[in-house]
């Protein structure tokens, strides 16, 4: 597991891939929390009724990753756990990004 820095956190990334994590990914990463941090407070866009912890500490890619690579414009600043419910963008639609009001 790697730690990475965004928006005054540390979270953990993922190593789904085989080879892990690259620097490249982590840098989008940190950009696209840091982004959400200021745009949105910091919360999860996607915002699952019943599902949804609120604090967005991962990014889900909302098209398919060998399709898009990693564009910040197909990427959302997430939860945990609405990105595991999520799951994989090319065998799930995802919901409507939430914008949280105040």
């Amino acid at each position: 597991m790697i730690l990475a820095e965004g928006w005054g956190c540390r979270a953990a990334v993922s190593k789904n891939w085989p080879s892990g994590s690259t620097r490249a990914w982590r840098t989008v990463r940190a950009e696209v929390l840091d982004a959400n941090g200021v745009t949105n407070g910091g919360r999860c866009r996607l915002a699952i009724p019943g599902i949804c912890t609120e604090w967005a500490t991962q990014v889900h890619h909302t098209v398919d990753r060998a399709v898009v690579g990693d564009d910040p414009a197909y990427l959302l600043a997430a939860c945990r756990e609405c990105n595991v419910r999520v799951g994989e963008p090319s065998e799930t639609p995802d919901p409507d990004p939430y914008e949280w009001t105040w």
